[in-house]
């Protein structure tokens, strides 16, 4: 991976965007990158290093929430860019206001998760706490964003009204591996609201999503509705293979526990255990 590339444009829009987050970064004496490995992390981690260097620390949670090939995949592109990580342990289903799943489940998680991160700063003499949301978390209900706020993280990404679709296009210029990466979030997303998380179910699904990421599906979301019905999200163009290779999946799915394989034929779309929830939740 290059050090620094100096990009040419042709949408002028996207320029100024890059201009502008490149500028709030430079304005940071030093800073810790909240890094999963994921699309938006990487191009924000790769910006911090082009802007500060060695003043840039990545710092990534180990946690069950998250698939172990996820935290291999940001080791090796930290390294990569030439950033030292930090690896912290957490153990969200130790909380109950976590493992219980309400609404707000995500804002318990990113409390805990970077009152941590802070620690590490604080620890490391960093100024800031820096986080990957873009311009289109503001477009879902993300309650982890109120939790950022109180703890004052900075989303340089969201300041710089940077789209997810304008991260990938910055991130191929770059020549950054995850500019085509799926969309990745963490598998409690996967349960509806009031679904207590286990570890079991953790697994149940990780090894779920993973068999299919095996058939070449890579944009999809195993969920997982009581014990015995398993929703599927993909894109409408990878439909087809499910019935190419229907036999084959479902029995994976029984064989992992699945009494009930579904295909949803809205297709993949993020946040969709947020639809059931009335706006006065939302707000």
């Amino acid at each position: 991976m290059p050090d620094k590339i100096d990009l040419v444009f042709e949408d002028s829009d996207l320029e100024k965007k890059y201009e502008k987050l490149n500028n709030i970064l430079a304005e940071m004496e030093s800073a810790a990158v909240a890094f999963s490995g994921g699309v938006d992390s990487t191009l924000l981690l790769k910006a911090a290093w082009d802007q500060l260097g060695d003043k840039v620390v990545a710092v990534t949670s180990k946690s069950e929430t998250y698939p172990q090939e996820q935290l291999e995949e940001s080791r090796k592109i930290a390294d990569e860019i030439g950033v030292e990580q930090v690896l912290l342990h957490t153990e969200e289903l130790a909380s109950e206001d976590f493992a219980s799943n309400p609404p707000d489940r995500c804002y318990h998680c990113k409390k805990e998760l970077f009152t941590s991160v802070l620690e590490v700063a604080r620890e490391r003499e960093l100024e800031y706490v820096l986080d990957g949301s873009n311009y289109d978390d503001l477009d879902d209900y993300r309650p982890g964003l109120k939790a950022l706020k109180e703890l004052g993280i900075r989303s340089p990404l969201l300041e710089a009204k940077l789209t997810k679709d304008d991260i990938r296009r910055l991130s191929e210029k770059l020549g950054l591996p995850t500019w085509n990466k799926a969309s990745f979030a963490c598998l409690s997303s996967r349960f509806p609201y009031g679904d207590k998380i286990t570890r079991d179910k953790l697994l149940r699904v990780d090894r779920a999503e993973k068999f299919l990421r095996k058939l070449d599906l890579q944009q999809l979301r195993v969920r997982h509705h009581d014990s015995h019905t398993a929703r599927i999200e993909t894109k409408p163009q990878d439909m087809q293979l499910f019935l190419e290779r229907r036999e084959e999946i479902v029995a994976k799915f029984k064989e992992l526990g699945y009494t009930y394989i579904t295909l949803d034929l809205e297709g993949y779309r993020t946040g969709s255990m947020n639809e059931v929830l009335s706006e006065e939740l939302k707000a």
